[in-house]
């Protein structure tokens, strides 16, 4: 089969050079069409439910939050295993499909069974699906440089304006908050006012949360105009808070002043953000949605980020403390190298040791077709250009490159052997023929001597007829 391919390909040389043009054409756009990371996402297919129930303690949330969730989310088709982890007002809740199952087909399901399930959890808690991103889509961290500006006036930047911006840039799954403090108004009860008024903690939460509330009405027409009724009573600030009437005792309010202290402050923290060791800071981080183009949506965030940034505070700008486009591009260029190096020092040797150009032009020409087929073959199988597939190829170059030494070599041989058996068939030949042609010389020149000086025998000798 192989001689045949051999033969085939050496009488139709034009359509082999039309095959192989047309494989480093479309492996050319191979290339630049797949996706560039820098490491692969050897990740597990999963999918992340969230549950926030501030307040309560891990063994409370196991007990009424993990459990019935884990418990429910079992039964999903094409399911590996769930795993489900509680801590302090918080509950995670991991679905492990399996690596062919679809992600987003995935997703579908365990919303419909979370429909289901949401009905055996308590009031106030809520599941959600966490962002569609995996454990390597962390692709860029970024800061805010703002000095002056205090880490809660940074934090609502970043939440109100900031993160809604970059959410819009195609690929990305999540814009995560980080550092600073996230505002809000603390209501402190005393509890010995509390009994003193008779008064109990629902009660005051009761008349903030009725008390911050906006209602609509009617549409009221006097003199063929229309006006629209509605009573805006969103608390604004901590004076309002503070005059919200809890009950009446002797016809004299009791206010939530009388029984707490409202002041305005931040949420409490678990842990905080230090850059480089210069004090707290305020960023976020970049989650890229699964099976994106890493390279492609960092590019397009950074270009995000300029448009973004004309609407800062003045003196607040942008600062990226990790960027993973810069590993990007230091592999690519690596391979770059690589192939550039490969190919010089093969053309070197080969020109060297066979002292034949055409033999060095091509195996030059069979190293970049053999790579732009690899890309070709990358995209098939939706593997993306990383540290781990780079490599592979760089060291599959080698091989690359001993094939065509081997192979060029063995033909150099095999053609050498071959003109040195017909040239000794070709001389073998000719000194037959010399020496045929030499024996004929002779016999011929005796012959043509007879002729010329004998006579015929019938007039020369006498002929006995007795």
């Amino acid at each position: 089969m192989i001689e045949g391919l051999i033969k085939i390909s050496l009488r139709n040389r034009f359509i082999v050079l039309l095959l192989a043009a047309g494989l480093f054409g479309w492996g050319v756009y191979s290339v630049k069409t797949s996706k560039i990371d820098a490491i692969p996402d050897l990740s597990e297919n999963q999918v992340i439910v969230f549950t926030e129930w501030m307040g309560r303690a891990p063994q409370l949330i196991e007990d009424q939050i993990t459990y019935p969730l884990v418990t429910n989310l079992q039964g999903l088709p094409q399911v590996k295993y769930v795993r489900g982890t509680s801590m302090f007002g918080m509950s995670f809740v991991y679905i492990i499909f399996d690596d062919n199952t679809d992600v987003y087909w995935a997703r579908e399901r365990v919303l419909e069974r979370l429909n289901y399930a949401a009905r055996l959890l308590p009031d106030g808690a809520v599941p959600t699906l966490g962002p569609d991103g995996t454990g390597v889509g962390h692709i860029l961290w970024y800061t805010l440089n703002a000095p002056g500006m205090d880490l809660g006036e940074q934090r609502a930047v970043q939440d109100w304006y900031v993160k809604f911006g970059l959410q819009t840039v195609p690929g990305v799954a999540e814009i995560a908050s980080f550092g600073g403090f996230q505002k809000q108004y603390q209501v402190t009860v005393d509890p010995n006012k509390l009994t003193y008024y008779g008064l109990s903690v629902p009660q005051v939460i009761g008349a903030v949360r009725a008390n911050n509330n906006e209602a609509g009405g009617r549409k009221f027409e006097l003199s063929g105009i229309g006006y629209i009724i509605k009573t805006s009573g969103y608390l604004q600030s901590v004076e309002e808070i503070q005059n919200i009437p809890l009950k009446t005792v002797g016809s004299v309010p009791v206010r939530v002043a009388d029984v707490a202290t409202v002041q305005m402050t931040g949420e409490t923290r678990l842990g905080i953000f230090d850059l480089n060791g210069q004090g707290e800071a305020v960023g976020g981080i970049v989650v890229m949605r699964y099976g994106e183009n890493a390279d492609e949506v960092i590019t397009n965030v950074k270009t995000k980020m300029s448009e973004v940034a004309k609407g800062l505070p003045k003196g607040v700008s942008f600062n990226i403390v990790y960027d993973r486009s810069g590993l990007i591009q230091e592999s690519v260029n690596s391979i770059t190298h690589t192939l550039i190096e490969e190919m010089v020092v093969v053309s070197l040797v080969v020109f060297l040791f066979l002292l034949h150009w055409r033999s060095a032009i091509s195996i030059i020409i069979q190293i970049p077709i053999t790579i732009a087929t690899s890309f070709i073959l990358l995209n098939a199988f939706d593997i993306s250009s990383n540290i781990m597939s780079l490599t592979g190829i760089a060291l599959a170059i080698g091989v690359i490159v001993d094939n065509g030494i081997i192979m060029a070599e063995n033909a150099y041989r095999n053609l050498a052997i071959r003109q040195a058996e017909l040239t000794a068939e070709r001389d073998k030949n000719e000194s037959a023929n010399e020496i045929r042609n030499g024996g004929n010389a002779s016999g011929n020149g005796n012959g043509k001597a007879e002729k010329a000086v004998g006579l015929p025998r019938s007039q020369s000798t006498p002929q006995n007829y007795d």
